[in-house]
């Protein structure tokens, strides 16, 4: 089952996106290299609840 997640910026905490994931196959916290339209660069961003 696919479940909802959102997206937060590592630098400047912003929650910019939403998502889904399957919990089956990725059971650990998402992270993954977005665009922050606030730090105006490319960041990591970390799965948050």
């Amino acid at each position: 089952m696919r479940v909802r997640i959102t997206l937060a910026c590592t630098e400047c905490k912003q929650r910019n996106y939403n998502m889904t994931k399957d919990k089956k196959t990725h059971p650990e916290r998402m992270e993954t290299k977005k665009y922050c339209r606030f730090c105006k660069t490319h960041t990591m961003h970390k799965e948050t609840k």
